[in-house]
Parts: structure tokens; C-alpha cells; sequence
């Protein structure tokens, strides 16, 4: 299973990592200063969350359903982040714009899926 899932796990630690590390690590980057820079982080690294989810397993997604069943890993591990901001680290914080900028990058992903796959499946035939 892990080997099926390498790089969903590899994404996934990248993005814990940047998450429960100290804000003082990503203060000393200048381009920081743009508004809002985060959630637009969020929305990206989400975003590429479940595109390698969907790539690893493309050939499993026969239907929306399940599609959009394997997309509660990704928004449940997002929420479950920010709930591990609010509680073991202390100069990060939980928000609803970050879940909602997680979940928004998931749902990107999963519709630019929906409009690729008609033409993926005409390469396969």
C-alpha cells in the first residue's frame, strides 16, 4: 500500500511539515509581503495534494462518487492540521480561510480532473 501511495505520502509530509513549522522560518523569505500569500499556499499545496492522489490512482476513479469520496483524505487532513496548529504549536494558528483555501485547491484539482479525463481516456483507447 505505501508503495502504491509513495508520492500521495511524500506530498503529504511536505505539507505537514510546512505547516507545523515556526512562522520565524518563512518570515526571513522577502516575498512574503504579498497579502494574503498563504492561502494562496494553501490553495496550491492542496491543489497539488489531490492531483497526485488522482494521478496515483486515476484508473480507480470509474465514477464522480468515488472521486469525490477519496477527496475527504485530503480536506479531513487539512482540517486535522489546522486543528494540530491551534493546539501544539505556538506561534502558528488554525483558520477557517486556510480550510477553506485547502478545500478550494482540492476542488480545483478534482474539476480540471473532470475536464481532463474525457481526453485521457481517448489516448488509452
Amino acid at each position: 500500500m505505501i508503495k502504491k501511495n509513495i508520492f500521495t505520502i511524500i506530498t503529504a509530509l511536505i505539507i505537514l511539515y510546512l505547516s507545523l513549522t515556526s512562522s520565524l522560518t518563512f518570515s526571513r523569505i522577502g516575498f512574503m509581503n504579498i497579502s494574503y500569500i498563504d492561502k494562496i499556499g494553501h490553495f496550491c499545496l492542496y491543489s497539488i495534494l489531490m492531483a497526485v492522489i488522482i494521478l496515483e490512482h486515476k484508473k480507480s476513479f470509474r465514477n464522480t462518487r468515488r472521486l469525490l469520496l477519496v477527496a475527504l483524505v485530503p480536506f479531513f487532513f487539512g482540517t486535522l492540521i489546522e486543528v494540530l496548529q491551534m493546539t501544539i504549536t505556538s506561534d502558528r494558528r488554525g483558520e477557517i480561510l486556510d480550510a477553506l483555501a485547502n478545500s478550494a485547491g482540492i476542488t480545483a484539482s478534482i474539476f480540471l480532473w473532470l475536464i481532463i479525463k474525457p481526453y485521457h481516456n481517448e489516448e488509452i483507447k
